[in-house]
């Protein structure tokens, strides 16, 4: 009897026809700039021949757009992870601070949400937990496109806001912190072994906005992994039974994640470094007063225009990270 072939197994073929489908995608583009690179050059040498001025400022437009676009690319090359296309499980966390951190977290998912929107990608809320007065207190988004991962990886860690609050009666300036964790969502594929008498499911009426089912019935899911102490709860959606699947997607990237991170931390410690992740270590600070700066302390990137930065222009702090990740230099 012949040995399985990828053919027998779907979730495989699949993931197979994916792959090709993206590389059929990544050669269109390259030889597109090719053409729109051969089309130029003519466009050029007929406007020089005939000493017409007026195709310099259509040159000009197209190439500010093929250097957009090879910058895409040339930031595409470097997601080489093996999750990096996958989609993306992104969690906020207000830092201790109150009304002030809520509101700060609430900017952060604003934030997030606009980068998404403008990149065409999918944006579910998994759970929301409102703020005592403003804000949020913690929420998890699934972020669903190509890439997103690779690209929203470098938006893990602590982020600072230094303002002066609308708070504070005594407009004073105050510092606040919101943690952001980023996980790839896990398929089938990966094998992540869930024992169900290992799991302790609570359900409860969900908080918050809602239909007229919502908060009338224990729609809301919690689940606690017993083994490792994972929770994960969900309450976003109508029904119990479209909670718990949610719940399970967050769980199989959590525990993914989590032994992830114990064999990266294994790795650093037989090679004598490690670095813990702290709540004050933050990885990028956003300052709104005395003066306006948003600055990456990984990579030293920085602008001044903080509010383009607060309406999800994030790339360039995105494209640094990866190519210090990379290796590669400015």
């Amino acid at each position: 009897m012949s040995d399985p072939t990828f053919w027998d197994d779907p979730d495989e073929a699949q993931k197979i026809a994916q792959e090709v489908t993206r590389m059929k995608d990544s050669i269109s583009q390259y030889h597109d700039l090719l053409s729109r690179h051969s089309d130029m050059a003519t466009l050029w040498q007929l406007g020089m021949e005939e000493q017409d001025e007026s195709v310099y400022s259509e040159l000009t437009a197209s190439l500010v757009s093929m250097e957009q676009e090879l910058d895409h690319l040339e930031l595409t090359q470097m997601l080489s992870g093996e999750y990096d296309r996958n989609n993306a499980i992104l969690t906020l966390h207000a830092g201790a601070g109150g009304t002030e951190a809520q509101d700060w977290a609430q900017m952060l998912l604003r934030m997030y949400v606009r980068w998404a929107e403008k990149n065409n990608y999918k944006v579910e809320t998994m759970d929301f937990q409102a703020g005592d007065e403003a804000g949020v207190k913690s929420v998890t988004l699934m972020i669903s496109g190509t890439n997103v991962y690779g690209y929203l990886k470098a938006e893990k860690g602590v982020h600072r806001l230094v303002r002066i609050s609308p708070f504070d009666a005594s407009g004073r300036r105050h510092t606040s912190f919101a943690a952001v964790d980023v996980m790839p969502e896990i398929d089938d594929t990966v094998d992540i072994t869930i024992n169900s008498e290992e799991l302790r499911v609570d359900t409860y009426r969900a908080s918050g906005a809602g239909g007229q089912h919502i908060n009338k019935t224990d729609s809301a899911v919690r689940m606690t992994h017993l083994p490792t102490g994972v929770i994960v709860q969900c309450q976003t959606q109508r029904s119990q039974i479209q909670n718990r699947e949610q719940c399970m997607r967050l769980l199989r990237a959590k525990l993914f994640e989590l032994e992830r991170q114990k064999q990266a931390d294994k790795k650093a410690e037989l090679g004598g470094e490690y670095q813990a992740i702290e709540w004050g270590s933050q990885i990028r600070s956003y300052v709104f007063h005395p003066y306006n700066m948003v600055k990456d302390h990984r990579t030293a990137a920085e602008t001044g225009n903080v509010q383009a930065v607060m309406d999800g222009e994030i790339e360039l702090f995105i494209e640094a990270y990866l190519k210090s990740e990379s290796g590669v230099k400015e």
